[in-house]
């Protein structure tokens, strides 16, 4: 029983790491970071398959977690989805590191690596070079931003090509 519970505790740890040679945002504030965010582009994954439209709402749970909305259109079964969930931060609160969790006890890493002066843009990966987006408060991306992150993102090892750009209709 031991050894299932620390293979376990292991397996939890290692999905919450930032991609070799990434480097959360610090200082972060996570205040102004809170409220809407559009989903630019994304590597695409099975929870977000088939979704136009997406979008992630983050605000303060009473006991200080941030409470994550995220929220999507569905374009095979034209249906709106939504998954509700919760973050905390990994380390120091003002490091861009969290880690994220839908499905109760298990969390995914959610590292901000880019982010603007203003908090319009941001550029957040996932434990490794499979999880990526771009994200903006607005459901368009000023293009010498978009060049910025992409050029990021490809120096650290990312797929840029098979990013899917997200659509933003029907809001």
């Amino acid at each position: 029983m031991v050894i299932l519970a620390t293979a376990a505790i292991v397996a939890c740890k290692s999905q919450l790491t930032i991609p070799e040679g990434a480097v959360a945002v610090k200082p972060f504030d996570k205040a102004r970071y809170l409220g809407k965010w559009y989903e630019i582009a994304r590597l695409d994954f099975k929870y977000e398959r088939n979704m136009n439209n997406v979008t992630a709402t983050y605000s303060l749970n009473e006991n200080g977690t941030i409470k994550v909305v995220n929220r999507g259109y569905e374009t095979v079964k034209k249906e709106w989805k939504e998954a509700i969930g919760k973050a905390k931060f990994i380390g120091p609160s003002d490091e861009a590191r969290l880690k994220v969790s839908f499905f109760g006890p298990f969390y995914a890493a959610y590292n901000v690596i880019a982010l603007d002066d203003q908090y319009k843009y941001a550029l957040v990966v996932g434990k490794d070079l499979t999880y990526m987006w771009i994200l903006s408060r607005e459901t368009t991306i000023p293009e010498e931003i978009r060049n910025s992150y992409l050029q990021l993102a490809e120096s650290l090892g990312f797929n840029t090509g098979s990013l899917l750009w997200v659509e933003h209709h029907n809001q």
